[in-house]
């Protein structure tokens, strides 16, 4: 690292504000979508556990979907890292190739040390026929929502709060070793496939530290996300979804 750069770094630490609250308003607007989502997952848990019918249950994923996407729209104009897409080519093939690596080891990373539980998935087959606007809806829920909920939360919060409250104020490329294992580490226990968790996360926060874009990580999930609803459809494995 040169003396500029060494002067860079500075300056970027000493502009990152420290009179903020814990949990700002830009922080709060990134939680609210991802604390939805979670929230449609205990509830759904609940309802199971309380013996509801499972076709009654299938329809929680869509309105889940909703919900996310509806918060998102609401607060797009908030979400400055989204203002605009702009990816390098170069980037955005980056970006391609991650999503479609990350699919092949999520897919393979599979054996019953790296399971958390026994997940029962999402199966849109009613009795025996598969619901194809169910499918359509959780591929495109997966592919196009998905992401940029869970990315928001993640990489553009977590990731940078970990540094410093003011997060926005914390540059993608100046993120720290301990940001990055304590993101990617939660991101992995979030999933059944923990493991693939781990490796998917890891794989996400280099590319939006290397392209300093979230965009690029946007990409790669919605890749992953959308071939993984192909390749579950194809081959009946509803406990991967």
């Amino acid at each position: 690292m040169t003396e500029h750069d060494d002067r860079c770094a500075v300056s970027a630490t000493a502009a990152i504000r420290t009179d903020v609250p814990m949990f700002n308003r830009a922080a709060r607007l990134r939680i609210l979508p991802f604390a939805a989502y979670l929230a449609f997952i205990v509830i759904g848990d609940v309802l199971q556990r309380l013996g509801v019918a499972p076709d009654t249950l299938r329809w929680l994923y869509p309105a889940k979907i909703a919900l996310v996407a509806l918060l998102l729209a609401l607060f797009w104009r908030q979400y400055k890292e989204l203002s605009r897409f702009h990816l390098a080519p170069l980037h955005a093939l980056t970006a391609l190739a991650t999503g479609v690596l990350v699919l092949v080891l999520w897919i393979n990373l599979d054996a019953g040390w790296m399971v958390f539980g026994s997940p029962s998935g999402f199966d849109p087959r009613v009795d025996g026929r598969i619901d194809w606007l169910l499918v359509a809806i959780r591929i495109a829920g997966a592919a196009l929502v998905v992401p940029v909920m869970e990315e928001l939360f993640w990489r553009s919060f977590l990731m940078r709060w970990v540094e410093a409250p003011d997060f926005e104020s914390v540059e993608p490329s100046q993120l720290s070793i301990k940001s990055f294992v304590i993101t990617v580490v939660l991101f992995g226990v979030e999933h059944n496939l923990w493991l693939a968790g781990i490796v998917a996360g890891a794989a996400y926060s280099l590319l939006y530290m290397r392209h300093r874009n979230l965009w690029s990580p946007i990409l790669a999930h919605a890749v992953t996300n959308g071939l993984l609803g192909v390749w579950v459809v194809r081959t009946g494995s509803w406990s991967y979804w």
